[in-house]
C-alpha cells in the first residue's frame, strides 16, 4: 500500500517536472518565433539580462532613445530580480502571450520584455514626429492654421481636442498584407448614419492588397466608382474642417502615414467650400463662393469657347473686338484647335514641371515660361496675343477651385470640351457639358448623390450650397449624410 503510494506521488512530481518543463520550452518558443519572424533584420535589438531572467526585443530605428533609457533599460539595471516582476507590472507594461500582437508591437515601435514564461509591451515608439505646421494645400486668411501631420496619433489628438464628446467613436481597422498599417473610421454616434459606417467599415476591411500607403490611393479602392474622372470622396488636411464634418453627420476616415483626412460622403460641390468661406460674415462669404463657382466655369468653358467663336461663329464676336482679333491671328499659320492645345499642353508642362522641381528651380521655370509664352510665342507667330489671355486667364481661374484633386479633373475635362468645340462648335460644347452633367448625375459617394442638393433637389441644403447663409438660418444637418438627428440648432 505504502509502495503504491510512493508511486503515485513519484507520478505525479514527474507530470509537475514535464509541465514545468512544457512552459519552459513554451516561452523558449515563443521568443524563437519572434526573432525567427524578424531572422536577417540588421536593426533588430535583442538584449538580455541573465541576472534577472529578462530579454528585451525591440527595433532601434523605431524606439524613442530617451524613452527607452528612462522607462526600461535604468530601471531594470538598478532591479534586483525580486523587484522585476512588480516593475513588469505597472500600467504602462501590457501583458500578452499572443505572438501576432507581439510583432505587431515591435514594428509600431513598441518593446517587448520577456520575463520567465511571459511577455509584456511598452509603447516607446520613436523618433519624432513632423510638428504640427500650417496646410500647404488648405491656406485660410482668418480661421485656424495647424494642418494634420502624418502621425495618426497627433491627427487623432487634434481632432478629439476640437470633438470633445464621448460620443465620438473611433475604429482601427488593419490595412495592407505585407506592409501593415492602420486606419481609423471615426463618426457620432447619434448623429452619423449607422449604415453608412458598416458600409465603409466593410469596404476597408474587405481590402486585399500588399500595403496601402496614403489616403488617396484608399480612396481609390473604396470608391464607388473607382473609374469616374471625380473623385467621390473629399479629403481635407484642417482638423476644424473634420470636426465641423463629423458634427454634420458625415464619416471620417483617418490613415496612419498620410496627412489628408478622408470626408464622407461628400458631392460636387463640397469641392467648391473653405474654411474662409466660415470663418468671415456671410455676404462675403457668398460672394467669395460665387466667385469660385464662377472661376469654374471660366476654367472649363473659356478656351472650348474661344475656339468655337473663332471657327465657327464669328457673327458672335462684337465688330469692335472683330479687327483687333482679326489682326491678331493673322500671322498665326495654325487653325484656332490646333492653336488653343499647343498652349493648353504648354500650359500644362509648365505646370508640372513646377510642381516636381525643387522650389527655387521651379519659380525660374516659372518666370522663363511666362516670358516664352507671353513674348517669344506671340513675336514667332506661333500664338496670338488674344489666345494668351484666354489661356491665362483659364490657368488662373483653375487655381481658386480650392481641391487640387477637383482641379486636376476640371483641367482634363478641359481638352474634351476643347476638341468637340474644335469640331462641332457651340453645338459641341453643349453636347460635351450634357455628357458631364450626365457623368455627375450618375455618380455616388457611399450611396449619396453626388450633385445634391441640385440634384435630388434637397430645399434645406440651399442655405449652403451656391450660398453661405446666416447660421440662424441653418438649422438642419445636409441631407446627403442621412443623418438621424436632422437638427443642428435647437
Amino acid at each position: 500500500m505504502v509502495r503504491r503510494r510512493t508511486i503515485k506521488r513519484l507520478h505525479k512530481l514527474k507530470e509537475m517536472d514535464q509541465q514545468s518543463d512544457n512552459q519552459q520550452n513554451n516561452k523558449t518558443t515563443l521568443q524563437e518565433l519572434i526573432l525567427d519572424n524578424f531572422s536577417d533584420c540588421d536593426d533588430l535589438v535583442h538584449r538580455t539580462l541573465p541576472e534577472l531572467s529578462i530579454s528585451i526585443i525591440y527595433f532601434l530605428h523605431l524606439v524613442n532613445d530617451q524613452l527607452l533609457k528612462m522607462e526600461l533599460l535604468e530601471p531594470l539595471y538598478h532591479a534586483s530580480e525580486e523587484a522585476s516582476l512588480p516593475f513588469l507590472r505597472r500600467s504602462n507594461f501590457h501583458k500578452s502571450d499572443d505572438e501576432k500582437k507581439l510583432i505587431d508591437g515591435i514594428i509600431k515601435g513598441e518593446a517587448v520584455v520577456f520575463h520567465k514564461e511571459h511577455a509584456y509591451l511598452i509603447n516607446i515608439s520613436g523618433p519624432k514626429q513632423r510638428e504640427i505646421q500650417p496646410s500647404e494645400t488648405e491656406t485660410t486668411i482668418t480661421g485656424p492654421h495647424e494642418g494634420f501631420v502624418e502621425s495618426s496619433e497627433i491627427n487623432l489628438s487634434m481632432i478629439r481636442r476640437r470633438v470633445r464628446s464621448s460620443h465620438l467613436k473611433i475604429n482601427e481597422i488593419p490595412v495592407g498584407e505585407v506592409a501593415k498599417g492602420s486606419v481609423y473610421v471615426l463618426h457620432i454616434k447619434g448623429i452619423a448614419n449607422d449604415e453608412i459606417v458598416q458600409d465603409l467599415t466593410n469596404r476597408i476591411e474587405k481590402i486585399e492588397i500588399d500595403a496601402v500607403y496614403d489616403s488617396h490611393i484608399l480612396t481609390q479602392l473604396i470608391e464607388d466608382q473607382p473609374n469616374a474622372l471625380f473623385p467621390q470622396f473629399m479629403l481635407r488636411e484642417r482638423p476644424d474642417a473634420v470636426a465641423a464634418a463629423l458634427v454634420e453627420g458625415k464619416v471620417v476616415i483617418v490613415m496612419d502615414g498620410s496627412p489628408a483626412v478622408i470626408i464622407t460622403p461628400s458631392s460636387f460641390f463640397d469641392f467648391f467650400q473653405t474654411g474662409d468661406d466660415y470663418y468671415q460674415r456671410w455676404i462675403t462669404g457668398t460672394a467669395t463662393r460665387l466667385l469660385r463657382f464662377g472661376a469654374f466655369m471660366i476654367t472649363i468653358g473659356f478656351t472650348a469657347l474661344y475656339v468655337a467663336v473663332t471657327s465657327f461663329h464669328y457673327e458672335m464676336i462684337p465688330q469692335s473686338l472683330l479687327t483687333t482679333l482679326a489682326g491678331s491671328r493673322s500671322k498665326v499659320p495654325f487653325d484656332p484647335l490646333y492653336e488653343a492645345l499647343i498652349m493648353e499642353v504648354t500650359l500644362e508642362f509648365l505646370r508640372e514641371a513646377g510642381a516636381r522641381l525643387p522650389t527655387k528651380v521651379g519659380q525660374t521655370i516659372g518666370i522663363v515660361g511666362g516670358i516664352v509664352i507671353g513674348q517669344a510665342a506671340v513675336q514667332a507667330g506661333i500664338t496670338s496675343n488674344v489666345l494668351i489671355i484666354v489661356v491665362a486667364s483659364s490657368a488662373i481661374a483653375s487655381f481658386v477651385v480650392p481641391s487640387y484633386v477637383m482641379s486636376a479633373s476640371i483641367r482634363l475635362t478641359r481638352f474634351g470640351l476643347i476638341l468637340l468645340a474644335g469640331i462641332l462648335g457651340n453645338l459641341g460644347i453643349v453636347i460635351g457639358l450634357t455628357i458631364l452633367v450626365i457623368h455627375l448625375s450618375s455618380l455616388t459617394s457611399v450611396g449619396a448623390p453626388y450633385l445634391a442638393p441640385l440634384s435630388p433637389f434637397f430645399k434645406k441644403d440651399w442655405g449652403d450650397f451656391l450660398l453661405r447663409a446666416p447660421y440662424s438660418l441653418m438649422k438642419t444637418r445636409p441631407a446627403i449624410p442621412r443623418s438621424s438627428n436632422k437638427k443642428k440648432v435647437k
